[in-house]
């Protein structure tokens, strides 16, 4: 009896639901028939409640005086408030369904301010991946499942794990193949969260069992940027307000803490690095590494190795060693070596001297109580004492109180310790300037005082105000966050370069991305400005650019699932762009066209990458000819393959001839060097029936020959092979020119299909 009156009593509940929706339909209907659209109200605070003493309930009903006193309604008397939203704190005002005609009336109304219909803004990410062509529920990341269903493997410092951005709203248990563990206490882990272990000094003593909890910072910024949910409302001193969310926002993250202040050792990275492999990762982000080392004696290239022969993607850090040639880390051709560029956002903070002139640069701390309309007196720091004053060192620093000072980058401290030290004597604000080296590459940086952080030709022309004058004056403007930088991407000054040391035959970095002053999650708050946890921080390097090509290449691997390693970073390079946003080349830190030592193939396109036409494929087995072509020993090779391997019968293989979305040519004065023949291998990931034409912009003094010149496919993963031979013309590397750089494309209706060529000229 129970059971049948349930029963009735759950058909009366879903008739009564199916009348209120109906109900709804029809009112919106009503609604948009009658013209009725969203409009955003502001009005006076009512007079008689006073300023400070306004409930919630006396403001809703000073609301309610604004609306027409009829109401639509549906045809069985159902109606809707026409107040949508009441605001109470930020705003006098409201929002509500309104005719246009009504909204007329209104303004009769005494207390009316402005009305306008409300807008759909697009959504303002923390940039990077709006400035990727990134957008919410578009394109690429629609297609992709924003990385659901793929685990990325993050080696690094650890996590915070009650962050906001690791919620996992919208993220779907993980896939069965997950064998992995969670070593917090309680249930800090989740959908998102799936795993989290402690992998840090245990090769080097330490007791075992602590938590991987996150004391540091780095590892939960590049945890978030690789795979961060959506948070709302992201800010860092009240800059670049937005949503943050990774590149990857419903993939999974598995977290291998390996670091810690002092450093990585690398037993510990091999040991997480086997651990992933065990718990079936499908990325692994290592934003570390050293300098360069054989790689049968690189950890990480070892550990890597393993990993792709299991079908795991490796993307790794270049270095932070730039703009040095021959300082790249990370350089086995099996990893994927990202170098660090610019997006299109400045934080800006601007100098203005006595003269009125002007120079951008940029800060993130942009106080509000520095009074920028008062001219202080501008003093040179190295005009104090020795160098080490011009650096502004601890301690060397005297005489500068309310004044502004001019440090130089360099000597003992880092960039913020050099504002520390002008506050600590007294200064009222810092203009930092470049060193040569660094150019016109600028950080937004979290001061302790207020900076403008300028290029090095604006520190040379402050300079020769300060000696132009017996009483030079500056004050700093504070502008904000600035969108729209056309030099943008350019390579960062500290990005690491190649040629490759240990394979100068493979062309290191691969590709760049967003690394220059990145927000991403943060431990703690920098600013003191939240007792939230939604706590964020920017920070600069190679390791910021690394998890965002991470996360791009899960968003791949769930787009598709059939491609190798290699077939994705073929994605990645073949389709990177090599201009900026004004339609020139990509620069460096002169403001001049960066080489590829620089930018490897380009800037990540994702959306570009996601349908490449053509992929260069590898499997790890091909590796092994290349390795004996580095004059490895068997045993070695072995350490690497974990396989017996004996060149003598193998046979080895050239550097430029393993089948590598680029070439890196090495061209020296004998004959055997002055004409060399390549094969390339292309695999049809696009239309079946596609023709390819050859297109070539040949490296100086090279000339470059390519047959077949036309590639015809008939179907899906048909394979063609391509000779390439590069040719050495007469007086090649006698003219000073020291490198040479072209391009290799295939191009069809629908793709550009392009491998970077670079030339070095030996003695």
């Amino acid at each position: 009896m129970e059971s049948k009156k349930c029963v009735v009593l759950q058909m009366q509940i879903v008739y009564l639901l199916s009348l209120l929706f109906m109900s709804s339909l029809s009112l919106a209907a009503a609604e948009e028939q009658n013209g009725m659209q969203t409009y955003i109200v502001w009005v006076e605070k009512p007079v008689a409640l006073g300023s400070s003493a306004q409930s919630h309930e006396d403001l809703e009903s000073w609301y309610q005086t604004f609306l027409p006193e009829s109401t639509i309604a549906t045809s069985n008397q159902l109606s809707k408030p026409r107040i949508v939203h009441a605001y109470h704190n930020v705003a006098t005002g409201f929002a509500a369904k309104l005719t246009p005609e009504e909204v007329k009336a209104m303004e009769k109304k005494p207390g009316f301010v402005s009305a306008h219909p409300e807008a759909i803004l697009p959504l303002h990410t923390t940039h990077s991946p709006n400035f990727l062509g990134l957008n919410q529920g578009l394109g690429f990341w629609k297609g992709s499942n924003y990385g659901k269903g793929v685990i990325i493997g993050v080696l690094d410092t650890g996590v915070s794990p009650d962050h906001p951005s690791f919620s996992d709203a919208g993220v779907p248990p993980p896939p069965a193949k997950w064998k992995g563990k969670c070593e917090f206490n309680g249930r800090v882990c989740n959908n998102k969260l799936i795993g989290a272990r402690n992998f840090n000094g245990i090769s080097t003593g330490q007791p075992a069992g602590d938590p991987p909890l996150d004391q540091e910072g780095h590892g939960t910024h590049t945890s978030s940027t690789a795979a961060g949910n959506f948070v709302k409302g992201a800010t860092v001193f009240g800059m670049v307000k937005g949503t943050a969310v990774g590149m990857a926002p419903y993939a999974h993250l598995a977290i291998y803490r390996v670091c810690s202040v002092a450093g990585c050792a690398e037993g510990d990275i091999l040991a997480a690095m086997d651990a992933a492999v065990d718990d079936a990762v499908d990325v692994l982000s290592l934003s570390l590494g050293g300098f360069s080392r054989p790689f049968y004696s690189d950890g990480v290239a070892v550990g890597a190795f393993g990993a792709i022969q299991k079908g795991i993607f490796v993307s790794c850090s270049a270095g932070n060693s730039g703009p040095s040639y021959s300082t790249s880390s990370n350089e086995a051709p099996w990893i994927l070596t990202v170098g660090a560029s610019t997006i299109d956002r400045n934080i800006r903070a601007t100098a203005r001297l006595g003269n009125k002139k002007e120079y951008n640069g940029e800060s993130l701390f942009q106080p509000n109580n520095f009074n920028s309309k008062i001219m202080l007196p501008l003093v040179d720091a190295g005009s104090l004492g020795n160098q080490t004053s011009a650096f502004c060192d601890p301690g060397t620093l005297k005489n500068v109180k309310g004044k502004i000072v001019l440090c130089e980058r360099g000597g003992a401290g880092g960039r913020i310790d050099k504002g520390a030290e002008v506050k600590r004597a007294g200064g009222a604000a810092m203009i930092l300037m470049n060193q040569r080296i660094d150019g016109f590459s600028t950080l937004a940086d979290p001061h302790v005082l207020p900076t403008a952080h300028v290029s090095y030709d604006a520190g040379l022309k402050i300079k020769s105000y300060l000696k132009s004058t017996t009483k030079p004056t500056a004050t700093i403007l504070f502008k904000g966050t600035v969108i729209g930088d056309k030099h943008a991407p350019s390579v960062a000054s500290f990005s690491s370069r190649g040629p490759s040391t240990a394979s100068p035959g493979i062309l290191k970095p691969d590709i760049t991305g967003p690394g220059v002053s990145i927000l991403a999650t943060w431990p703690v708050s920098v600013d003191n400005a939240t007792k939230s946890k939604a706590t964020f921080n920017i920070i600069s390097g190679t390791s910021m650019a690394c998890p965002h090509l991470s996360g791009i290449a899960a968003l791949l691997k769930g787009s598709h699932p059939d491609w190798s390693p290699a077939a994705i970073k073929s994605a990645i390079m073949t389709t990177a762009d090599v201009h900026n946003l004004g339609g020139k080349s990509i620069v460096d830190q002169t403001l001049k066209g960066a080489d590829l030592f620089a930018i490897g193939a380009g800037h990540v396109n994702p959306s570009k990458a996601n349908d490449p036409g053509l992929v260069y494929d590898t499997q790890p087995n091909n590796y092994i000819q290349y390795l004996c072509g580095l004059n490895y020993t068997d045993k070695q090779i072995q350490i690497i393959t974990q396989q017996t391997v004996d060149c003598s019968k193998i046979g080895a293989i050239p550097e430029a001839q393993l089948n590598y979305p680029s070439f890196s040519i090495i061209i020296g004065s004998n004959k055997k060097t002055r004409s060399q023949l390549y094969t390339r291998t292309v695999k049809n990931v696009g239309e079946a029936n596609s023709t390819y034409k050859l297109d070539i912009l040949a490296p100086h003094k090279v000339d470059v020959n390519v047959s077949p010149e036309v590639l015809k496919f008939t179907k899906v993963k048909q394979t063609i092979t391509y000779r390439v031979k590069f040719v050495a013309q007469e007086g090649a590397g006698k003219d000073g020119v020291l490198f040479g750089k072209g391009y290799l494309r295939w191009v069809s209706d629908n793709h550009n299909v392009t491998s970077p060529i670079v030339v070095i000229f030996g003695s």
